[in-house]
Order: C-alpha cells, then structure tokens, then sequence
C-alpha cells in the first residue's frame, strides 16, 4: 500500500453537554465515522465531553499528540455562552488554516443564513489536522462536504508524503 492509501489515523471528539450525561445520542460523532471511512480513515480515538474548555483542551492535546492525523470535533462551535470549543482548542494549534474555516462557513450559508454564526476552527497541532464543525448532523455534512476534496491533499502534505503537484500554489 503506498503512503497516499495508507488510511488516516482519526480520532473523533463531540462536545455536548446532553451527550455527556447521556440524554442525547451522538449522531454527528457518528455520521464523521461513517464519512472518515470513506477517506479511508481508521478512527483511532473517540470521545465525547461537556462543553468544557478545560476537558476539551485535554481531549485535543492527547488525540494530536499521541498520533493522530485527523482530529474532528462536533459541538461547541455556536454564540451560546457554554460554546466554547474555539475558545479551547485555538490555543493549542501551531497555526489555523482559515481556507478550510471559510469554505465550511460558505457551505452552511448555501443551506441557512444562520451558518454565519457558526465559528468553525480548522488549524494544525504537530502534524494532527484539527477541524471544529458545528453540533448537528447537518451541519456536519455541509462542513465535511465543503473540506473533502483538499483533504487527502493536506493530510497527505501534514505526513510529508512527496507532493505530486509541487505544492499548494
């Protein structure tokens, strides 16, 4: 199998208060697992927490850091005050990567004028691509579909694999 085939490692994160005490299935983690198969994508992590910055950050730390190429995050990503993904998770990046963000935003407002207040986080820990899509089902699909064709391209730059374009552009 050549790198480009060799499937991502991922771990997948939802953030949602009802998820945690358990009052509330987790379909968006699972519509991401079923997409990351596709890619092909071998989840190697998957959790689910309060919207708690604290616990979030703790999350994305050991995901990234311990191998994972691909980090998704559901959740957290609104206006309410307990929405606090970005807040966690932006301090923890190397750099963001506002194309991915911005694609995944113009996406959601094809779909309703609301996806503006959405605050979508795509940015890079070590070699970990970390994306954080909004809560609902949805909204995650828009969001996947908006990234998924410069996806393969960005994990296979993030491995160092050698880049048959001759770079992004």
């Amino acid at each position: 199998m050549s790198p480009a085939q060799t499937p991502v490692r991922a771990a997948i994160l939802t953030v949602s208060d009802a998820g945690a005490r358990g009052e509330r299935d987790d379909a968006s983690g699972d519509l991401i697992a079923a997409r990351l198969a596709e890619l092909p994508a071998t989840v190697v992590s998957r959790g689910l927490v309060a919207d708690e910055q604290p616990q979030i950050a703790a999350w994305v730390r050991s995901a990234a850091d311990e191998g994972a190429e691909l980090l998704v995050i559901t959740g957290g990503t609104g206006l309410a005050p307990r929405d606090v993904t970005p807040q966690a998770i932006r301090p923890l990046l190397d750099y963001e990567v506002p194309g991915m963000a911005e694609a995944m935003r113009q996406r959601g407002l094809e779909a309703t004028p609301h996806a503006m207040l959405s605050r979508q986080v795509a940015g890079v820990r070590g070699r970990c691509l970390v994306l954080a899509l909004p809560g609902s089902p949805r909204g995650v699909g828009d969001c996947l579909d908006a990234v998924w064709p410069a996806l393969p391209h960005g994990l296979r730059l993030l491995r160092g694999d050698d880049d048959p374009h001759g770079g992004t552009g």
